[in-house]
C-alpha cells in the first residue's frame, strides 16, 4: 500500500516569522544551510535535515535547523531538491502543474546530492548521523537507514513512503532507532499505516528502538508549515520538534 504522490496538504502551510542564524555553503559540491551550536558541541555529530517541498528557501525548515542547534545539534540542510524548490508562487498558480513537478523529483533525484553530503562529512571526521525527514524528507531519511549510514531517524508526518515494504525493509535491514511524529489527518501517512508500522516495529519488535507520537487535531505538514494561531497545532510542532531533540539525546 503507498500513499498518492502527493496531497493537498503538501502544499499548503503557514510561514513563521524570524530570522535565520545560520550560514549557505557547499559541502560535498552540494548547496547546505548550516546552523552550528555557539557554545560546546560533539563535532563528530551532525543531524541532517531532509526538508519538505519547499527546501531550504522556506524560512520555517532554516529556524527549526537553528532550534536544533540550539539544542546542541550541528543541523545541517542538504539541497535534496536541486535548485528547485517549490514556492508560494507556485502552490498559488492555477497552471502550476504538480504531477510534473513530482515526477521531477523522484528518489533518483537527490540520492547522489544525500551521498556527496555523508560522504564529504565523513571525510572531515563526522561518524554519526541522526536524519530528521520532513514529509518529502522521509525516503531520504529511510535511505540512509537502510544503508545503516544514519544512527537515528526522525519522521515527520512522511510521505512517500510504501506500507507495510518499507518498514519491513526497516525492521530487517536497518539499525537505526526510528521515531515517527504522526497526526490525526494525513493522507499521506494516515491512521491506517500509523497501526501498520506499529505492528511492525512496536511491542519491542524493533531493537534498536522504536517510538511514534500522534498529535490530535493536527495535519499533514504540521511540524513544520503549521498555522501556529492554533493551539493544537503549535501543541504538535512544538512537541514534535522536543521528542526529537530527546529521542537525539537518547540514541545519537
Amino acid at each position: 500500500m503507498s500513499a498518492p504522490e502527493h496531497c493537498d496538504d503538501c502544499f499548503k502551510g503557514v510561514i513563521h516569522e524570524g530570522e535565520a542564524q545560520g550560514q549557505s555553503i557547499q559541502i560535498g559540491g552540494v548547496d547546505c544551510y548550516v546552523a552550528t551550536p555557539t557554545g560546546d558541541y560533539p563535532k563528530e555529530k551532525v543531524v541532517l535535515f531532509l526538508t519538505d517541498i519547499f527546501g531550504i528557501p522556506l524560512i520555517n525548515n532554516r529556524l527549526l535547523a537553528d532550534s536544533f542547534a540550539r539544542d546542541g545539534f550541528k543541523t545541517i540542510i542538504p539541497d535534496i531538491l536541486n535548485g528547485d524548490p517549490l514556492t508560494m508562487a507556485n502552490i498559488t498558480d492555477p497552471d502550476f502543474d504538480r504531477p510534473a513537478w513530482m515526477a521531477k523529483h523522484s528518489p533518483e533525484s537527490w540520492i547522489s546530492a544525500v551521498d556527496n553530503v555523508v560522504a564529504a562529512l565523513k571525510a572531515e571526521g563526522v561518524t554519526r548521523f541522526g536524519t530528521t525527514g520532513y514529509c518529502f524528507g522521509a525516503p531520504p531519511a529511510f535511505y540512509l537507514a537502510f544503508k545503516n549510514e544514519s544512527h537515528a531517524t526522525v519522521l515527520n508526518h512522511p510521505s512517500r513512503l510504501a506500507v507495510p515494504a518499507d518498514f519491513e525493509k526497516y525492521k530487517a535491514e536497518s539499525k537505526a532507532p526510528l521515531l515517527i511524529n504522526s497526526c490525526e489527518v494525513d493522507a499521506q501517512f494516515p491512521i491506517a499505516s500509523q497501526k501498520i508500522a506499529d505492528e511492525i516495529l512496536g511491542n519491542g519488535q524493533f531493537a534498536p528502538g522504536y517510538e511514534r507520537t500522534y498529535w490530535e487535531g493536527c495535519n499533514h505538514g504540521f511540524a513544520v508549515r503549521g498555522d501556529l494561531s492554533n493551539p493544537k497545532i503549535k501543541a504538535g510542532l512544538e512537541g514534535a520538534f522536543l521528542a526529537a531533540v530527546k529521542f537525539y539525546k537518547k540514541y545519537l
